[in-house]
């Protein structure tokens, strides 16, 4: 039987992103513009300025309108732009902030997802370290993810669309950065969203669709890039689905009698107004019997999942200044709030002067050792295999990913593995591995972000950083660089043995090479044992439930299920090996 794809109108999967903010800015020429090497940063022409915070949001592709339909006056300043389902890298996010930065700080608000938080904090971090003071504020509305006592765990879906309202209104009013930080938070302590979703979602790049649900079937508390929710029944009437949504919400911001709520009504992508206003009749009903007002609605698609059929309700209880900074005017290419904004006067220069980058030091290679069988050369040849096990493996680890998180693991891992391919065809002859492992550390992170783009920008440093010494390795060498990407892993994540990530396939990884390495192991036999153990611990991830990342919201419904993580690191350490051991080195 044929295999459905999904149809979809575009040029090559690998540009759709590229291609659909060059859109965007075509389209609304008087509004939007884009800054940075990387392209990924949209930017609003009218609203940054001297003097103002500069609110920058940003999140992966995939959910228009947000992140970029939210850049204007009044709103954001700026958006940086993540691959499909993938959070941008923290060098996208710095063209954003350089863009629009005005002297009074920068404010990032992103969804509580992990990749976005590292990648959000290593850019605050460079912010700081540049002289510009930067605030963060994760969103966490989605109370299918987490109970109230782990409120900070939670999800952001699309509750994103008021904290940002309310943001984006606080710096146009003149608020300081803590202050715009403040009014933030409290939006974000006051927004509550629950989904539903009927159909699965396809990435781009595969066509497949990410997750399998019945035809008759349905799924509440869905995240926005298909994880699974609370739990999996038969479609009900809309009324019934409402209701079921509206309990946990109304519960959680415990709200009564004569309190005031501004209401969102998210289409998922391929549900439609007409069933969206049902939705919303009965969720005004349900309001207006409780006695609480409904202050402003909006009903529409703001943020969603590709094209995934399903809807969220989300409620923001309101106090006078909340309400205040909703109704302030704001003109943005997915929301437009009516009312005078005055001209704009000190406009921010955009694209602020880069700090000069440090001269790299000499090195002098006759101090290195050249002990070991893998050279340099050698060494590019290894990481070119990599890459290509990588690509030939895509789907498989996008389809791991699907079942247990968003579906975009393996095409993650291959943007990065190809930028990191790109780099090494730059290399010189003699450049050293630490110098190489050095230039993929940056290339992943600048091709990747979501989170595997700084857990391997880590580890390739880091490793790269343990032979630093060597001109060639040795098979003490060859397992000090796989030690040192375990350590960089775990230096930027925090994960541990045991919560069913990627690590739980590198700790066993470096314990087999070690051991084989004291047995006296040559460097061929030290990557066979680092694979053997990399099989170990992705195997053993089937048997355990997930406690960090996305596939956490889904406790025992996560067991029997490989983490595509370790599955990832597994197929990393099988191509090392076997491009060794395909040269006939030992």
């Amino acid at each position: 039987m044929t295999e459905f794809r999904t149809k979809r109108l575009l040029n090559a999967p690998e540009d759709i992103v590229t291609e659909a903010i060059a859109g965007m800015i075509a389209a609304h020429p008087d509004m939007l513009g884009s800054e940075g090497a990387t392209g990924r940063a949209v930017i609003s022409l009218d609203g940054p300025r001297e003097g103002k915070v500069g609110v920058i949001i940003g999140g992966g592709s995939g959910h228009e309108p947000a992140f970029a339909g939210y850049v204007g006056r009044g709103l954001a300043d700026a958006a940086a732009v993540g691959n499909v389902f993938a959070s941008p890298g923290p060098e996208q996010i710095m063209d954003a902030a350089r863009a629009v930065e005005g002297g009074a700080g920068v404010l990032f608000l992103y969804g509580n997802y992990t990749g976005d938080v590292m990648n959000f904090d290593m850019a605050a971090e460079e912010c700081e370290a540049a002289g510009i003071p930067a605030r963060s504020l994760a969103v966490t509305d989605d109370v299918a993810s987490a109970p109230a006592e782990r409120a900070h765990e939670r999800r952001g879906i699309a509750g994103d669309f008021f904290v940002f309202k309310i943001a984006g209104a606080a710096a146009e009013q003149g608020r300081d950065l803590e202050g715009c930080l403040a009014a933030a938070r409290a939006a974000n302590a006051a927004t509550r969203s629950m989904g539903v979703a009927l159909t699965a979602c396809s990435m781009p790049q595969t066509g497949r669709a990410n997750f399998q649900i019945g035809p008759e079937d349905m799924e509440i508390g869905m995240g926005i890039h298909g994880e699974p929710g609370m739990r999996r029944g038969k479609i009900e009437t809309a009324d019934a689905v409402v209701d079921e949504l509206l309990a946990p919400i109304l519960a959680d911001l415990g709200l009564a009698e004569g309190q005031r709520v501004a209401v969102l009504v998210n289409g998922l992508g391929a549900t439609g107004q007409l069933e969206l206003y049902v939705l919303n009749r009965r969720i005004a009903e349900s309001l207006t019997a409780r006695g609480v007002a409904i202050h402003r609605t909006w009903v529409g698609e703001y943020c969603t999942s590709l094209d995934m059929a399903g809807a969220s309700v989300t409620l923001m209880r309101l106090d006078d200044d909340l309400q205040a900074l909703l109704d302030m005017p704001c003109r943005t290419p997915a929301l437009t709030v009516a009312g005078a904004l005055p001209p704009v006067e000190g406009r921010v220069r955009a694209g602020r002067a880069r700090q000069a980058a440090q001269a790299e030091a000499a090195i002098d290679l006759g101090t290195l050792a050249t002990s070991g069988p893998v050279t340099p050369q050698v060494f590019r040849a290894m990481m070119r295999d990599t890459a290509d096990a990588i690509a030939a493996n895509r789907d498989w680890l996008s389809e791991l990913d699907g079942v247990i998180g968003d579906g975009d693991h393996g095409i993650t891992m291959d943007i990065g593995w190809t930028a990191v391919r790109g780099v090494l065809a730059d290399a010189a002859a003699d450049e050293t591995i630490t110098r190489t492992s050095a230039r993929m550390s940056k290339a992943f992170l600048d091709a990747v972000g979501a989170s595997s783009g700084p857990l391997y920008a880590s580890a390739f440093r880091m490793a790269g950083e343990a032979v630093a010494d060597r001109l060639n390795l040795d098979a003490a060498a060859m397992v000090a660089w796989v030690a040192g990407l375990r350590d960089g892993i775990l230096s930027r994540g925090g994960a541990s043995l045991g919560d069913k990530t990627m690590i739980d396939a590198w700790v066993p990884a470096v314990q087999h090479a070690e051991a084989a390495l004291a047995g006296g192991g040559d460097v061929t036999a030290c990557l066979a044992a680092a694979e053997a153990g990399a099989r170990a611990g992705r195997d053993h991830t089937a048997t355990i439930e997930s406690r960090r990342g996305r596939s956490a919201k889904l406790g025992a419904r996560s067991v029997g299920h490989v983490d595509p993580g370790a599955a990832s690191a597994h197929v990393i350490l099988k191509a090392m090996h076997d491009a060794l051991a395909a040269r006939g080195i030992g």
